[in-house]
């Protein structure tokens, strides 16, 4: 057994695997950026060493600097966790190279399914089923239009080197194809370092179901069962259980049968994930599930198939990496409940899901299984992905469960960084949802109801007005929770204001505030009160006069991030609606448009340029101007 292991990674998944370590009396050495260095994963560590400055490139993604700290901190092993270099299988070599212990499938597993072209083309070979598509290397924007058309709109384009969603696109028009193609290809090669792509054919009611595999180097293999990822939003994973609704056990066995074969076709050893998608239209049938790709690492939602497994898979993998038989046969693993987890990230829905950054001055998250690498007071920056914390519940049956995790959303407290735990709480209370009505295409759909803009409730409105008073011997200091008013005071109305405008409350005789308030970070005014996953800030009322509608055609960014390409220059005549450039943060495209017909008059930024919020990008006059 191994007695110390480095984490190359960073957030929840390294205090995750700290976690395991610690339990198993293992030495853990963090790694950190400069833009992590009093990250949480950075003080549960034993050691932790520096790695360089801030972007990915220079720091998580230098292979050389990971492998130097391992050996300076004296580490056996290097534990990948996932994202970052967890799937390269050069790394995986260099590590084992260099006289370490690698926590995951050997270089050649790694490398056979890393290409998603290439792993279907094995799995045909090994008579997995594969979905529809082109996979070949004529990479041509002509040519690759052609295969589309061939297959039948809609298609997928996706990364052959991708995953976690990035480098994918859904078109449905050939005149679309040759836009999606190039933004994909942008995607990918900033992700991946490859922007080939391959063509697939588009489920028309997809759900993207997923096994969890587990091989040891003495030849064994079980699996623990199927995980439903269906709820996604722009084919990134939102919420994920297990097991899967609406399965039955012949399908259940047909489908991990698959995901075995899957795994021997590459002489798999420790944590793997065989991904399936499957045509719900007719039903959950076997034969009409395809294997889409495996990724040979653990997953980020591992922990609903602990859950109803009683497994830590992260101890397997230790285990197994130090040449230890599987921890337990297949005729001992047996799902016990259900379990289902939702992903926090720092965004603003309302915004259109744009990644938001900044200093968590209040953070609170709720009881349970909740897998974070953030506490209160950390800076949210636009390095590193979005994902602020998993929330994981467990319970006896999937209604069960899923009213579990809806309570858990809805306790979620963070201001002033945006996060969609408002939008996971009407998601989760949604009739389609807790009904089993899920498809790959759920959010779409319900998309506008879901991230519609929130407001303060009358209680939460209550006792803000309430501690908005002068303090009295009965009330207390203000932002306490328990404020009283006097029972004979005289109705009073009260006017605050919000983000979304201002409030009347008319106050009576109500002896104590329904909510606990909390007064904002030091040198802000006001109050903050949550409710239902959303953090409102309100103050006292003040007349301002209101801003003039905005006619000067000033685009300004609309987050911080680096500008990917440009589709006008200065001088073009534009039309409303007309794509003038995109933008790229916190692995993120964002697409400007034109707010109305009229000609460039000025371009501020050019390719490449890193942007703040809200800088100047580009200014347009009116035809008629």
């Amino acid at each position: 057994m191994i007695t110390s292991l480095l984490i190359a990674n960073r957030g929840e998944i390294a205090c995750r695997i700290i976690a395991t370590a610690r339990k198993m009396g293992i030495r853990a050495v963090a790694v950190y950026s400069q833009a992590d260095a009093h990250a949480r994963h950075v003080h549960m560590a034993d050691e932790a060493l520096p790695i360089g400055p801030a972007p990915a490139r220079d720091s998580y993604l230098d292979s050389a600097k990971l492998i130097a700290a391992a050996l300076e901190s004296g580490a056996q092993a290097v534990h990948p966790g996932y994202g970052f270099l967890s799937e390269n299988a050069e790394f995986a070599r260099s590590v084992l190279d260099a006289g370490l212990v690698w926590i995951g499938p050997s270089p050649a597993s790694i490398a056979a399914m890393g290409r998603k072209d290439a792993a279907k083309a094995l799995m045909e070979e090994a008579g997995v089923p594969v979905i529809p598509g082109y996979r070949g290397a004529n990479q041509g924007a002509d040519h690759l239009l052609q295969q589309a058309e061939a297959i039948g709109w809609p298609v997928l384009i996706k990364a052959v080197a991708g995953g976690g969603g990035k480098g994918m696109r859904l078109v449905e028009k050939a005149e679309d194809f040759a836009a999606a193609l190039a933004s994909c290809q942008r995607e990918s090669e900033r992700s991946f370092g490859n922007a080939e792509v391959l063509i697939e054919r588009a489920i028309a009611h997809p759900r993207h179901i997923e096994v969890q595999i587990f091989g040891d180097s003495h030849g064994g293999m079980v699996h623990l069962f199927e995980r439903d990822c269906s709820l996604q939003r722009r084919h990134q994973k939102v919420i994920e259980e297990a097991p899967a609704p609406g399965m039955d056990e012949a399908t259940r066995q047909a489908l991990c049968a698959m995901a075995i074969e899957a795994g021997r076709a590459v002489d798999y050893v420790g944590a793997g994930t065989v991904e399936f998608i499957a045509d719900t239209s007719e039903g959950l049938r076997a034969d009409r599930i395809w294997f889409m790709e495996m990724n040979t690492r653990l997953q980020v939602e591992h922990p609903v198939t602990e859950a109803i497994t009683g497994v830590d898979l992260v101890e397997w993998q230790i285990r197994v990496a130090s040449g230890e038989p599987l921890p337990l046969r297949q005729d001992q693993l047996t799902i016990h409940g259900h379990a289902i987890e939702a992903r926090l990230y720092a965004e603003d829905p309302v915004r259109g899901f744009l990644p938001s950054i900044g200093t968590l001055h209040h953070f609170r998250l709720p009881d349970g299984r909740v897998d974070t690498g953030f506490v209160q007071g950390d800076e949210v920056t636009p390095h590193y992905d979005p994902m602020l914390a998993k929330l994981i519940h467990h319970g006896p049956t999937r209604a069960q469960a899923i009213e579990g995790l809806r309570a858990m959303a809805a306790g979620v407290e963070c201001w002033p960084v945006k996060t969609n735990a408002g939008f996971l709480t009407r998601a989760l209370a949604d009739g389609d949802f807790p009904s089993g009505k899920v498809d790959t295409g759920l959010i779409a759909r319900r998309e506008s109801e879901w991230a519609a803009p929130a407001h303060p409730s009358p209680r939460a409105l209550q006792a803000v007005a309430h501690a908005t008073l002068p303090e009295t011997p009965e009330a207390g200091p203000w932002g306490i929770a328990g404020l009283r008013l006097g029972r004979d005071a005289a109705p009073t109305m009260i006017r605050l204001s919000g983000e979304d405008g201002p409030h009347s409350v008319e106050l009576g005789g109500k002896p104590t505030t329904p909510l606990a308030l909390l007064c904002p970070a030091p040198g802000q005014n006001g109050w903050l009160v949550s409710e239902a996953g959303q953090t409102f800030h309100l103050t006292r009322w003040r007349p301002s006069l209101s801003a003039q509608e905005d006619s000067s055609g000033i685009l300004l960014a609309p987050m911080p991030g680096v500008v990917v390409s440009l589709a006008v220059s200065a001088g073009d005549t534009v039309r409303k609606g007309q794509v003038m450039l995109t933008l790229e943060a916190m692995k993120m495209e964002q697409t400007l448009f034109a707010p109305f017909d009229g000609m460039v008059a000025e371009l501020a930024v050019k390719a490449g340029q890193q942007v703040a919020a809200d800088a100047m990008l580009a200014r347009i006059e009116k035809e008629d101007a």
